[in-house]
Parts: C-alpha cells; structure tokens; sequence
C-alpha cells in the first residue's frame, strides 16, 4: 500500500504566524520564550513525536531556562526544591562573566531541543535566526557570546538530569504484544498500528512520587451483555455519534491532537502531522503568559511547571492505561454491533483507560489556575494551523472540560475514562501544587 505524507513549507510559515500572535508589551516580541518553545514543538511535528514522549521534551527544554531565571532572579525557588532527585548544578553560580540571562534562558530552550530531539540540529537555523535578531538590537557581542556561553552550561545541566529518568532504557524493554482477550485493548483501523510507549511508567517522575501515586477507581467490567453496565458505556458513544451537532463535531475536531492522522483513498493513505496534545497545553500557556503581560522571569516559571505537569501526567495516565488495557469502542461496537461503524476520530494507538486529553488538560488546566487565577479569558488560536479554527474559554478548567468531553464526542472514550480521567488530573494537578507552594511559588496574577 503507498504512503504519502502531506507537509510542506507553508505549514512552516503559517505556524509561525499563528505563535506570533498576542504581543506582550514589557517584552521585545524575540524575547517572548514561548517563541522558542513553539520552535521546539514545529520539530517535534516533523518528527511525529508521540504525546508521552513530546511532554517529556517539553519539560526538559524548559529547565535551563528556569534555572537561568532562578540564578538572576532570588525570588524564584531553585529546582531541587520541587523537581524530585535534581541535584543543584554549579555552573552558573561560578560563572563570573557578563550575560543576559534572558538571552541566554532563550535560547538554553533551544539548545535542550537541538540536544534531545531527533531531528533536533533543525533547531540550529533558529538559534542562528535569534543571534542575529538580538545583534541587530545593539546588544555587545561580547554579551551575546557570554550568554551563549551560559545557556550551553544550562542547557548541559538540563540534558545530564534527563540522562537518568530511565528512558533510554526503554527500547531494551519487551516489546508490547496484543493480549488475546476480547475484553483487551487491540490495534485498530486504519493504520492497526503498534502499541504507543506500553512500558512509559518505568519514566521517572518529575514532581509526583510514583507513576502510580494517582491511580483511579476500578474501571466497569467488561460486559457484552446488553443489560450491564459496560455495554451502556459502548451504546452512549454510538448512540451520539449518530447525533452530533455541529458544535460537538468542532470540539472534537479543535482538541483532536493526533500526531499522525491517517486517511485512506482507494489503496493510498495520506497522512497528516498535527500538534501533540502537550504541545496544545504548552502553546495556550505561552498565548496566556502573554494576555497577562507577564515579564521574562515570570513567563519562563509557568511554561517550565506546564511542562513538568504534562510529562508526570502522561506518565500517570499510561501506568494505567496499560495496566487495565482496556478495549477501544471502535473495536467493541465493529464486533459486536455495527461492523462499519467508525469514529469522527482517528482512534489513538493505545488502550482507552483512562483519557488521556481527560487526565493531561485538567492537570494542565487546575496548574495553570493556581499560576494565573480562575475566570482567566483568552482565545485559543493553537490549531489553526492545523486546519481548526480558533475558540474562545472564559476559564482554564472549562476548556479542559471542553477537552475532555472531544474524545466521547469523537467516539475514542467512553464517558467512564472521561469522568475518572478528569478526577486523576486535579489530583495529578494537586499533588504539584502542593508541592509548588511549599517550595514557594505563588499565583503569579493578584
């Protein structure tokens, strides 16, 4: 079968247009650190980095740059006093030379990226890209080149600690294999493709103590009886998708999130790069950092800790996923009761308990609460480059609401994973905040 893969250079150009939106006005536009991060998802994109593994980038990349907001900045807590295990690194305390630590925290988020990701030396044209900009501002080379100096020391810090979260160990892990029981969790159409991250759970964790920490309540039993419980969970996704408005079908579509959608035409499969779910997140903290004119420092703190949350949540959520591997409605109701019944939703390649848009955007969402305050408005432009249009949330939580409730509607959850997934969240989301305000960091809106 042939396999075309659609990605061209305008995706490029309209993706930069889109994370350029929002200007803040304390801060020069090639300051904004969500600019490097949006560098950073772009690769990601090309890569087709599966949603675990990007979160896991996502917080790393952001760990030079918080330290170097934290060795300038006394009022903003070091990380060994919220990131278990990180032992405090010296570098930049014996660093006596002249820099720009906004300079350099830029692009340490860079240098991270250029280091962890696969195709990440695409990252080089960027930091060329940036050098050049500040250049033109007046600012010393000398200055420039210390700062260089000092994002390389970060940014070598921030990739030894990833060195031992055990995730060069997975590919030596056994590989995942398809239970033979109907009630398990089995490829599905139209791509059937392997299991994504089976052994993620042996990741270390950031913040929260263990991947199990957060473990939800027991999922229904499954049933194929037409009286139980669980057949009412399968029916419930049938039946709305027979019924969705208009409205739903763009909720669902908006917070889609599939790295690598697929579709078919006769005997050739098309397929198209989008952003991961984390990327989504991180690019509604970076447009919200702006709205609220956040400075430097500030903007830095709350893209680092949604990095964090992300990657400790995803690794939550694929403890269990894998654990009760549940079957995919897709698979339940093709065998059991509609053989041509397909979703509106490309559906993931990995078992259905719990959501995993459910679990990562309300810990996202209740982090970015206590970092910004509730009844925080903004419109979220993240997917028009991939063919969405935008959508405006008067809160955090009622876009993670809206999150959650796109995969019933796209016909890859069961409300059961919905209403657990959205539980194990806040309390992924409050584990870390616990721990945040004992190391110090408070709201960062009156």
């Amino acid at each position: 079968m042939k396999f075309y893969t659609l990605f061209t250079a305008l995706f490029f150009t309209s993706a930069a247009f889109c994370f350029a939106q929002n200007k803040q006005a304390e801060l020069p536009d090639y300051l904004q650190p969500d600019h490097a991060v949006n560098a950073v998802t772009m690769v990601m994109v090309h890569d087709v980095t599966n949603p675990p593994v990007a979160a896991r980038y996502y917080a790393y990349c952001m760990l030079g740059a918080y330290n170097l907001a934290a060795a300038n900045n006394k009022s903003i807590p070091p990380l060994e006093s919220f990131v278990k295990d990180y032992k405090h690194n010296a570098g930049l305390d014996t660093l006596h030379i002249k820099y720009d630590p906004k300079i350099a925290a830029y692009y340490s988020i860079l240098e991270i990226g250029k280091s962890l990701l696969p195709s990440g030396f695409m990252l080089k044209d960027d930091e060329e890209n940036f050098i050049r900009t500040v250049q033109k501002t007046g600012v010393k080379q000398t200055v420039i080149n210390n700062s260089v100096k000092a994002a390389q020391i970060a940014a070598a810090a921030a990739v030894d600690f990833s060195r031992t979260d055990h995730y060069s160990k997975l590919s030596a892990l056994k590989r995942y294999t398809p239970i033979q029981d109907e009630s398990k969790w089995y490829p599905t159409p139209p791509g059937y493709f392997e299991a994504v991250e089976p052994n993620w759970k042996t990741i270390r964790t950031m913040v929260i103590d263990s991947a199990n920490q957060y473990k939800p309540d027991p999922l229904i039993p499954f049933s194929k009886d037409t009286a139980s419980a669980f057949y009412r969970q399968v029916k419930a996704v049938y039946d709305v998708s027979k019924h969705l408005t208009t409205e739903q079908i763009n909720q669902a579509m908006f917070w889609d999130c599939n790295p690598f959608a697929i579709t078919t035409s006769g005997h050739m499969m098309i397929g198209y790069k989008k952003i991961s779910p984390g990327g989504h997140w991180m690019h509604i903290a970076g447009l919200v950092t702006r709205k609220a004119k956040l400075n430097f420092d500030n903007s830095v703190v709350v893209l680092t800790l949604e990095g964090i949350t992300l990657m400790d949540a995803f690794i939550s959520c694929w403890e269990e996923k894998y654990d009760s591997n549940r079957i995919r409605p897709e698979t339940y109701i093709n065998r059991y009761m509609d053989v041509k019944w397909q979703p509106i939703l490309q559906t993931p390649p990995f078992p259905e308990y719990t959501s995993g848009h459910a679990v990562i955007s309300n810990a996202a969402a209740e982090v970015l609460t206590y970092l910004l305050g509730d009844n925080f408005e903004y419109t979220d432009n993240t997917e028009i480059p991939f063919g969405s249009s935008e959508r405006s949330f008067t809160s955090f939580r009622q876009a993670a609401a809206e999150a959650s409730m796109s995969r019933f509607y796209g016909g890859i959850h069961y409300p059961e994973s919905i209403d657990k997934g959205n539980t194990q969240g806040k309390l992924i989301a409050a584990g870390i905040i616990a721990k945040l305000k004992k190391a110090g960091i408070n709201r960062l809106v009156k």
